[in-house]
């Protein structure tokens, strides 16, 4: 799979000239969507078949600032895909030196619009086997 590539904007720093903390919880998102895209299944696919699927938590470790200016590869993988929920981990790695700047994780679930739970391998079948190919650990029983 290959990594989400980000240059980072002025805007998205602070007043040390770091990339301020927030943005990389869009980062993660930038690059889910990238993931999912790269799966044959873009987000807007399952919405338009009024499936949705909110981040149930997300977490962030920072190792070393990311500047303005810099070009960051967003390592992500799915580590585990079920019948109700999904799960990713991140890296943030700088593009030149290759430093590992950030890494996260977000767990997901699917629902419908009404916020019922969704069993994702019944209601799209190939999509749930194709994240079921691209996970790292098999589904849940």
């Amino acid at each position: 799979m290959e990594s989400y590539v980000r240059k980072i904007n002025y805007y998205e720093t602070d007043q040390m000239g770091f990339v301020h903390h927030s943005n990389y919880i869009r980062y993660f998102e930038e690059a889910r969507a990238w993931f999912m895209e790269q799966v044959g299944y873009p987000y807007a696919a399952l919405e338009a078949e009024n499936i949705v699927s909110p981040v149930l938590s997300v977490s962030v470790r920072y190792r070393h600032p990311v500047r303005y200016g810099e070009t960051v590869l967003i390592r992500t993988r799915l580590t585990s895909m079920g019948r109700v929920k999904c799960a990713f981990v991140y890296e943030v790695v700088e593009e030149q030196s290759g430093q590992l700047r950030a890494e996260g994780s977000s767990e997901h679930c699917f629902l419908d619009r009404e916020g019922k739970v969704v069993p994702i391998h019944k209601k799209n079948p190939a999509f749930y086997e194709a994240f079921l190919a691209a996970a790292e650990k098999p589904a849940e029983q």
